[in-house]
């Protein structure tokens, strides 16, 4: 039996080390990080060697997920529910997630702040922060966000969320709800402001970027499409090459050509797949509660009860493989774009999203189908398909 202190080669066909392919390789793993790679051939004989899989990449970073494994967040904003929401993901490759409360009360948001810092102090590496989509969202891009949630955001939460330093939190908000003044005074405490949400003028847009908000939340999507003179928030987003763009590839939000347009006006290096999955990721109940209404999937699509989109039912290795096979995207930028890329936005480059000495060793194993077979997160294996 292997321990802390020996060396695991785990071997592939092809490794992707989030920047470069290499063919029968091996991804060398001391405790929790990367020492390096090497060929096959030149595995270091007191290595433990793993079974050879078809490909590895740096394990994915989902930056929003809702729920998973038959849990909603907002529901059971819990270290067991977030617990389960992690457990519920492994076999979609995310190794590394940004649970997210939508629109909800101080209180939901307080307990999963609480819930986060314990799982992480319990050993939780997969548990990389808490992202808050809303309340300070435009009522007319609510989406199924309920409208009694929603609210401006006064000097009580903007005090409280600058409290938050010790975390890691990513906050959605549309621009002309949350001034560009309050952006400037959050992203000094660390907070990642992203754009979602929002009929923002292009102006007002503009605004926030320069007051500091680095991302925007599933692009296309809850934001008016560009006309002739309103180019709007998502001209804005396309058009700026410095902030990222998370991207829900489902086959039902967003038509592969949008995807593409994206992935052309910004580079594929500032576009990040997100699944925005809800509780039916990673369980057999294919319907649950949002605000007391039943969202169920129906063809694919998890939908109230009036046909409206209320997140998605994939997971991050589905993402990726419809990027590459349908969108027709390079596989490697959609590998980037479900490990680097996030890491990046996050500012956690320099510790996950390559397979490079030094960096935290989280890795997913993908077959021919970029199906997932194994994951590992700081150097453990959490998943193995079968098991």
């Amino acid at each position: 039996m292997s321990d802390e202190n020996t060396t695991k080669a785990i071997r592939a066909r092809q490794v992707f080390d989030g920047q470069h392919w290499h063919d029968d390789a091996a991804v060398l793993v001391a405790g929790e990080h990367v020492l390096g790679l090497c060929s096959l051939a030149d595995i270091p004989g007191d290595a433990e060697a793993t079974e050879c899989v078809e490909m590895l990449a740096p394990g994915f970073i989902d930056v929003q997920v809702n729920g998973g494994g038959g849990v909603l967040l907002n529901a059971s904003p819990t270290p067991d529910g977030l617990k389960t929401i992690v457990a519920g993901h492994r076999a979609t490759g995310t190794t590394g997630m940004m649970p997210t409360v939508v629109s909800d009360s101080r209180d939901v948001a307080e307990a999963a702040v609480s819930a986060v810092r314990r799982v992480r102090a319990e050993g939780e590496l997969s548990v990389l922060g808490i992202h808050l989509e809303g309340p300070y969202l435009a009522p007319e891009k609510r989406g199924v966000h309920a409208a009694s949630k929603l609210r401006p955001l006064d000097e009580d939460d903007l005090n409280w969320l600058i409290s938050l330093k010790d975390l890691r939190v990513l906050l959605t908000v549309a621009p002309e709800v949350v001034s560009a003044e309050q952006i400037a005074r959050l992203t000094p405490a660390g907070i990642i402001v992203s754009g979602g949400h929002s009929q923002a003028s292009f102006e007002t847009a503009r605004g926030a970027i320069d007051a500091g908000l680095t991302g925007f939340t599933h692009l296309f999507n809850a934001m008016p499409a560009v006309s002739a003179r309103e180019p709007g928030i998502l001209s804005a987003a396309l058009t700026d090459r410095e902030t990222w763009a998370g991207i829900i590839a489902d086959g039902h939000h967003v038509h592969p050509a949008n995807i593409r347009l994206a992935v052309a006006g910004k580079s594929p290096d500032r576009i990040m797949l997100v699944s925005d999955a809800m509780p039916t990721v990673g369980a057999e109940n294919p319907s649950f509660q949002l605000y007391r209404e039943t969202i169920t999937v129906e063809n694919g699509r998890l939908v109230n009860s009036e046909g409206k989109l209320a997140g998605s039912a994939i997971g991050m290795s589905e993402a990726v493989a419809y990027s590459h096979r349908t969108v027709g995207i390079e596989l490697a930028d959609c590998l980037r774009m479900a490990s680097t890329n996030p890491a990046r936005f996050l500012g956690m480059d320099d510790q996950l999203g390559r397979l490079a000495p030094g960096y935290r060793a989280d890795l997913v194993a993908l077959d021919h189908d970029l199906a997932v077979s194994a994951s590992w997160v700081a150097g453990r294996q959490v998943y193995r398909r079968g098991d």
